[in-house]
């Protein structure tokens, strides 16, 4: 159940509610088919109060709850319930007028009602309930209280006239019930307050097409801008970083169960009034200059401040201010430090020319040097590099191994000894009794014993 609701209302509840020992019940109750909220102007406080009202008690904006009952008259179409209890504790069970009883078991297979429960309250809401008095069973505290809501109103600062793309905004909210304030400090965690900008798609601005964007979100938890916590003012800080452009502010109330949206006039965004210029230094060392100017109609220079970071090539950040109150524009030197690119980020106070303070966030600026070519080396002389060339290749001839000449030599051989084999062995095959290797064999015989025999002779003579 609890994702299907986030789905649906796009809410993001918390489960930390034990602030102390006050549980609340809201009845968010509407006749025919559209809720409460819907359209209010011709339903007072008093009927809402005689449609649903506590047993036996005066209406207040907050009244006792006698043994946590309340009463429904027979013309409700819809009405929504909340019940804190203690953390932890299993969700409340409702009884109708009949004795019948409602579960949050049975919300998936009963259409009539929805439930949405925490570890510290439950949200039903009923439709076309049995008229009645009506009772809840739990651990609800024991000093719980009833809040009838007739019409959740949220109040905030208005919107300057002339607002600039890139500025923050500081603003605060609150919530009226029928005209009167109410602190619902306590429930921050079941509200959700929120404004969002819509293009209205006009062509002639630069936000054409871009849709929706949230800008602000109000809080009431004592961080950011919120000056306190859980004093009943919501405190929102509008961020600007969208395009300029034609915009339709649309500010919403969000419960787990039920929205509530507030379309205000139109507003033109403006563009930025700043300017953004540099001068590269081209050496290996000194400073580029940074040049910040404004829109003298729009921007009083004599007040502009200055604090920033420059990301040099290297992935060093530097940081940089400029605090001098004098007129016109203002000029940065960033140290040079190798040739690329050069990342600054801006955030700039100063007075619109009307008196009003700005906080202005500036696009990203950035600008790359370029290293210069190295010089060319130095060229010989034509004809000394031709000789030089020749006398490479020479030698480069000289040591490279003549393989052509080594291969051939090897094959010249190998066909040379096949051959005098293949002879030798057709001789045999034609010859068998006298083959030319026998007739070698006895003719070296002969020489040899005739070589033996001189020596000997000589020897003897001798």
């Amino acid at each position: 159940m609890k994702k299907v609701l986030a789905r649906l209302f796009g809410v993001a509840i918390t489960h930390k509610y034990i602030s102390y020992l006050c549980a609340c019940v809201w009845l968010f109750a509407s006749t025919g088919v559209a809720p409460l909220w819907a359209n209010q102007d011709d339903l007072s406080a008093e009927e809402v109060l005689r449609k649903v009202t506590p047993i036996d008690s005066q209406y207040h904006n907050s009244i006792p709850l006698l043994n946590n009952r309340f009463r429904i008259d027979s013309d409700v179409a819809e009405v929504t319930l909340v019940f804190f209890r203690d953390y932890g504790s299993a969700p409340v069970v409702l009884v109708r007028p009949d004795g019948s009883k409602l579960y949050l078991d049975n919300d998936s297979v009963d259409d009539s009602y929805t439930w949405y429960e925490t570890d510290t309250y439950d949200m039903i809401a009923l439709k076309n309930p049995m008229p009645g008095p009506w009772q809840a069973v739990g651990r609800i505290l024991p000093e719980s209280r009833v809040m009838v809501i007739a019409d959740i109103q949220l109040e905030t600062d208005p919107i300057p006239k002339l607002i600039f793309s890139g500025e923050t905004l500081k603003m605060t909210a609150r919530l009226s019930n029928g005209g009167q304030s109410i602190d619902l400090s306590e429930f921050k965690d079941v509200v959700i307050l929120s404004v969002d900008f819509a293009s209205t798609n006009n062509p002639n601005y630069e936000n054409f097409g871009l849709g929706s964007r949230n800008v602000a979100r109000f809080e009431d938890n004592g961080m950011g801008y919120d000056e306190k916590n859980s004093d009943g003012v919501f405190t929102g800080q509008f961020n600007l970083q969208i395009a300029p452009g034609e915009w339709q502010p649309i500010i919403s109330v969000r419960t787990p169960l039920y929205s509530r949206e507030k379309v205000l006039n139109k507003i033109v965004l403006q563009k930025s009034p700043l300017f953004v210029s540099h001068v590269a230094n081209e050496t290996e060392t000194g400073f580029h200059q940074l040049t910040v100017d404004g829109d003298p109609e729009a921007i009083s220079m004599a007040t502009l401040l200055i604090d920033g970071n420059v990301k040099h090539p290297t992935g060093e950040i530097s940081r940089f201010s400029v605090t001098e109150m004098t007129d016109g524009k203002k000029v940065i030197d960033i140290e040079n430090t190798d040739y690329g690119t050069y990342r600054i980020n801006m955030t700039v106070f100063a007075q619109s020319m009307t008196g009003r303070d700005l906080v202005l966030t500036l696009p990203e600026y950035s600008f790359e040097t370029i290293a210069p070519p190295p010089p060319p080396e130095p060229v010989e002389a034509e004809g000394s590099e031709t000789e030089g060339e020749l006398a490479v290749v020479e030698k480069e001839i000289e040591e490279e191994p003549n393989f052509l000449v080594i291969g051939l030599i090897i094959n010249f051989s190998l066909m040379l000894v096949g051959g005098v084999i293949i002879f030798f062995i057709v001789d045999k095959r034609r010859n068998p009794d006298n083959p030319i290797l026998q007739r070698m064999k006895n003719k070296l015989g002969k020489i040899s014993f005739k070589f033996g025999k001189k020596e000997q002779t000589t020897a003897e003579n001798a």
